[in-house]
Protein backbone atom coordinates (compact mmCIF):
# COMPACT_ATOMS: atom_id res chain seq x y z
CA UNK A 1 0.00 0.00 0.00
CA UNK A 2 1.43 3.49 -1.01
CA UNK A 3 1.66 6.21 1.43
CA UNK A 4 2.34 9.76 1.20
CA UNK A 5 5.45 11.73 0.10
CA UNK A 6 6.16 7.64 -1.16
CA UNK A 7 9.32 8.26 -3.27
CA UNK A 8 9.95 4.95 -3.98
CA UNK A 9 7.99 1.15 -5.28
CA UNK A 10 5.65 -0.63 -3.22
CA UNK A 11 6.76 -3.29 -0.80
CA UNK A 12 7.04 -6.31 -3.51
CA UNK A 13 4.41 -8.69 -2.80
CA UNK A 14 5.15 -11.60 -5.52
CA UNK A 15 8.57 -12.77 -6.84
CA UNK A 16 7.94 -11.31 -9.60
CA UNK A 17 7.63 -7.77 -8.41
CA UNK A 18 10.95 -8.47 -6.41
CA UNK A 19 12.68 -9.26 -9.63
CA UNK A 20 11.35 -6.13 -11.11
CA UNK A 21 12.50 -4.37 -7.62
CA UNK A 22 16.11 -6.06 -8.22
CA UNK A 23 16.43 -5.19 -11.99
CA UNK A 24 15.35 -1.03 -11.31
CA UNK A 25 18.48 -0.87 -8.74
CA UNK A 26 20.40 -2.49 -11.10
CA UNK A 27 19.87 -0.40 -13.85
CA UNK A 28 19.84 3.09 -11.62
CA UNK A 29 23.17 1.95 -10.44
CA UNK A 30 24.03 2.24 -14.45
CA UNK A 31 22.45 5.28 -14.64
CA UNK A 32 24.02 6.54 -11.95
CA UNK A 33 27.66 5.87 -12.98
CA UNK A 34 26.92 7.21 -16.08
CA UNK A 35 25.78 10.37 -15.10
CA UNK A 36 28.68 10.86 -12.38
CA UNK A 37 31.31 10.19 -15.37
CA UNK A 38 29.67 12.61 -17.76
CA UNK A 39 29.09 15.30 -14.93
CA UNK A 40 33.15 14.64 -14.25
CA UNK A 41 33.81 15.50 -18.36
CA UNK A 42 32.10 18.52 -18.26
CA UNK A 43 33.46 19.85 -15.36
CA UNK A 44 37.06 19.21 -16.08
CA UNK A 45 36.30 20.37 -19.97
CA UNK A 46 34.70 23.69 -17.90
CA UNK A 47 37.30 24.24 -15.61
CA UNK A 48 40.83 23.62 -17.20
CA UNK A 49 42.27 25.85 -20.30
CA UNK A 50 44.81 22.91 -21.40
CA UNK A 51 44.11 20.99 -24.39
CA UNK A 52 45.54 17.85 -24.98
CA UNK A 53 45.73 16.71 -29.13
CA UNK A 54 45.91 13.28 -28.48
CA UNK A 55 42.96 13.30 -26.09
CA UNK A 56 40.83 14.75 -29.07
CA UNK A 57 42.36 12.37 -31.96
CA UNK A 58 42.96 8.83 -30.80
CA UNK A 59 42.01 5.67 -31.86
CA UNK A 60 41.87 4.29 -28.44
CA UNK A 61 39.80 6.85 -26.67
CA UNK A 62 37.28 5.79 -29.91
CA UNK A 63 37.49 2.33 -28.99
CA UNK A 64 36.49 3.28 -25.69
CA UNK A 65 33.34 5.40 -26.59
CA UNK A 66 32.03 2.62 -28.59
CA UNK A 67 32.89 -0.42 -26.87
CA UNK A 68 31.64 0.80 -23.39
CA UNK A 69 28.04 1.71 -23.89
CA UNK A 70 27.61 -1.66 -26.12
CA UNK A 71 28.38 -3.48 -22.83
CA UNK A 72 26.65 -1.47 -20.60
CA UNK A 73 23.80 -2.14 -23.00
CA UNK A 74 24.47 -6.05 -22.54
CA UNK A 75 24.46 -5.91 -18.63
CA UNK A 76 20.86 -3.66 -18.82
CA UNK A 77 19.24 -6.24 -21.34
CA UNK A 78 20.05 -9.52 -20.30
CA UNK A 79 18.26 -9.02 -16.88
CA UNK A 80 15.51 -7.74 -18.33
CA UNK A 81 15.03 -10.66 -21.09
CA UNK A 82 15.56 -12.76 -18.15
CA UNK A 83 12.78 -11.32 -16.71
CA UNK A 84 10.19 -11.13 -19.26
CA UNK A 85 10.69 -14.76 -19.84
CA UNK A 86 10.11 -15.05 -16.24
CA UNK A 87 7.12 -12.97 -16.54
CA UNK A 88 5.21 -14.92 -19.93
CA UNK A 89 5.80 -18.23 -17.73
CA UNK A 90 3.12 -20.23 -16.75
CA UNK A 91 3.50 -23.76 -15.28
CA UNK A 92 0.38 -25.53 -13.54
CA UNK A 93 -1.85 -22.55 -12.31
CA UNK A 94 -3.79 -23.96 -9.48
CA UNK A 95 -6.50 -21.14 -9.88
CA UNK A 96 -7.52 -19.83 -13.13
CA UNK A 97 -9.22 -16.29 -12.38
CA UNK A 98 -11.45 -14.48 -15.14
CA UNK A 99 -11.54 -10.68 -14.50
CA UNK A 100 -13.79 -8.36 -16.69
CA UNK A 101 -13.83 -4.72 -16.96
CA UNK A 102 -16.62 -2.74 -17.28
CA UNK A 103 -18.06 0.79 -17.35
CA UNK A 104 -16.87 1.34 -14.33
CA UNK A 105 -16.65 -1.57 -12.32
CA UNK A 106 -14.75 -4.89 -12.53
CA UNK A 107 -16.76 -8.41 -12.67
CA UNK A 108 -14.97 -11.97 -11.51
CA UNK A 109 -15.22 -15.47 -12.56
CA UNK A 110 -13.31 -17.98 -10.62
CA UNK A 111 -13.25 -20.92 -13.92
CA UNK A 112 -11.91 -23.51 -11.80
CA UNK A 113 -16.02 -23.40 -10.27
CA UNK A 114 -19.18 -23.87 -11.68
CA UNK A 115 -20.87 -20.60 -10.17
CA UNK A 116 -18.39 -19.08 -8.67
CA UNK A 117 -18.78 -15.42 -10.21
CA UNK A 118 -19.56 -11.36 -8.50
CA UNK A 119 -19.20 -7.78 -9.30
CA UNK A 120 -17.06 -5.69 -8.05
CA UNK A 121 -17.99 -2.19 -7.07
CA UNK A 122 -16.14 0.62 -5.54
CA UNK A 123 -17.70 1.50 -2.01
CA UNK A 124 -18.83 4.85 -1.17
CA UNK A 125 -17.74 7.38 0.79
CA UNK A 126 -20.21 7.53 3.00
CA UNK A 127 -20.50 3.10 3.30
CA UNK A 128 -16.64 3.23 4.35
CA UNK A 129 -15.87 1.54 7.80
CA UNK A 130 -13.01 2.62 10.05
CA UNK A 131 -9.79 1.64 8.73
CA UNK A 132 -10.96 1.15 4.91
CA UNK A 133 -9.40 3.74 2.24
CA UNK A 134 -10.91 6.04 0.13
CA UNK A 135 -11.56 5.11 -3.58
CA UNK A 136 -10.39 2.19 -2.86
CA UNK A 137 -12.01 -0.19 -0.99
CA UNK A 138 -14.79 -2.27 -2.96
CA UNK A 139 -18.02 -4.26 -1.50
CA UNK A 140 -16.46 -7.48 -3.03
CA UNK A 141 -12.77 -8.54 -2.75
CA UNK A 142 -11.13 -10.69 -5.51
CA UNK A 143 -9.68 -13.72 -2.71
CA UNK A 144 -7.02 -15.88 -3.28
CA UNK A 145 -4.91 -18.39 -1.87
CA UNK A 146 -1.16 -17.19 -1.48
CA UNK A 147 1.39 -18.74 -2.04
CA UNK A 148 -0.45 -20.49 -5.16
CA UNK A 149 0.12 -19.96 -9.11
CA UNK A 150 -2.51 -18.11 -9.92
CA UNK A 151 -3.52 -17.57 -13.76
CA UNK A 152 -5.51 -14.29 -14.54
CA UNK A 153 -7.85 -14.18 -17.81
CA UNK A 154 -8.32 -10.48 -18.34
CA UNK A 155 -10.80 -8.67 -21.04
CA UNK A 156 -12.85 -5.86 -21.24
CA UNK A 157 -16.40 -5.77 -22.31
CA UNK A 158 -17.10 -2.08 -23.64
CA UNK A 159 -13.95 0.01 -23.59
CA UNK A 160 -10.02 -0.52 -22.60
CA UNK A 161 -9.27 -0.92 -19.36
CA UNK A 162 -6.26 -2.11 -17.34
CA UNK A 163 -6.12 -4.07 -14.69
CA UNK A 164 -3.18 -3.41 -12.33
CA UNK A 165 -1.60 -4.52 -8.57
CA UNK A 166 1.40 -2.46 -8.18
CA UNK A 167 2.64 -4.37 -5.34
CA UNK A 168 2.53 -7.50 -7.40
CA UNK A 169 3.95 -6.00 -10.28
CA UNK A 170 1.01 -6.59 -12.44
CA UNK A 171 -0.62 -4.68 -15.03
CA UNK A 172 -2.66 -5.80 -18.24
CA UNK A 173 -4.73 -4.40 -20.55
CA UNK A 174 -8.16 -5.51 -20.58
CA UNK A 175 -8.98 -4.96 -24.41
CA UNK A 176 -12.71 -5.83 -25.53
CA UNK A 177 -13.14 -8.84 -28.15
CA UNK A 178 -9.32 -10.23 -26.68
CA UNK A 179 -8.72 -12.40 -23.58
CA UNK A 180 -5.39 -11.75 -21.96
CA UNK A 181 -2.90 -13.60 -19.74
CA UNK A 182 -0.73 -13.12 -16.37
CA UNK A 183 0.28 -15.30 -14.21
CA UNK A 184 1.44 -13.99 -10.11
CA UNK A 185 1.90 -15.79 -6.52
CA UNK A 186 1.00 -13.74 -4.00
CA UNK A 187 4.38 -14.25 -1.27
CA UNK A 188 2.29 -13.87 1.93
CA UNK A 189 -1.51 -12.79 3.00
CA UNK A 190 -2.82 -9.00 3.16
CA UNK A 191 -4.69 -7.10 1.05
CA UNK A 192 -3.53 -5.44 -2.19
CA UNK A 193 -4.93 -2.42 -3.99
CA UNK A 194 -4.69 -1.60 -7.59
CA UNK A 195 -6.38 0.92 -9.73
CA UNK A 196 -7.95 0.69 -13.40
CA UNK A 197 -4.82 1.91 -15.29
CA UNK A 198 -6.13 3.07 -18.24
CA UNK A 199 -8.24 5.91 -19.41
CA UNK A 200 -11.81 4.21 -19.52
CA UNK A 201 -13.98 7.37 -19.32
CA UNK A 202 -15.46 9.79 -16.86
CA UNK A 203 -15.95 7.00 -13.99
CA UNK A 204 -12.25 5.90 -14.75
CA UNK A 205 -10.74 6.38 -11.16
CA UNK A 206 -13.51 4.89 -9.73
CA UNK A 207 -13.16 1.76 -10.27
CA UNK A 208 -10.40 -0.18 -7.86
CA UNK A 209 -9.26 -3.41 -7.66
CA UNK A 210 -8.58 -5.15 -4.47
CA UNK A 211 -7.40 -8.51 -3.89
CA UNK A 212 -6.92 -10.57 -0.43
CA UNK A 213 -4.40 -13.19 -0.03
CA UNK A 214 -5.03 -15.91 2.39
CA UNK A 215 -3.83 -19.30 3.44
CA UNK A 216 -5.87 -22.26 1.86
CA UNK A 217 -7.99 -23.01 4.50
CA UNK A 218 -9.37 -19.47 4.47
CA UNK A 219 -9.85 -19.37 0.97
CA UNK A 220 -11.54 -22.69 0.65
CA UNK A 221 -14.10 -21.38 3.26
CA UNK A 222 -14.64 -17.64 1.79
CA UNK A 223 -15.48 -20.17 -1.81
CA UNK A 224 -17.79 -22.24 0.03
CA UNK A 225 -19.55 -19.39 0.95
CA UNK A 226 -19.78 -17.49 -1.63
CA UNK A 227 -21.10 -20.73 -3.70
CA UNK A 228 -24.16 -20.86 -1.01
CA UNK A 229 -25.30 -17.47 -1.31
Amino acid sequence: MAHPSQLGFQDAASPIMEELLHFHDHTLMAVFLISTLVLYIITIMMTTKLTNTSAMDAQEIEMVWTIMPAIILIVIALPSLRILYLMDEINDPHLTVKAIGHQWYWSYEFTNYEDLMFDSYMLPTQDLSPGQFRLLEVDNRMVIPMESPIRMLISAEDVLHSWAIPSMGIKTDAIPGRLNQTTFIASRPGVYYGQCSEICGANHSFMPIVVEATPLNHFQEWSSSMLET
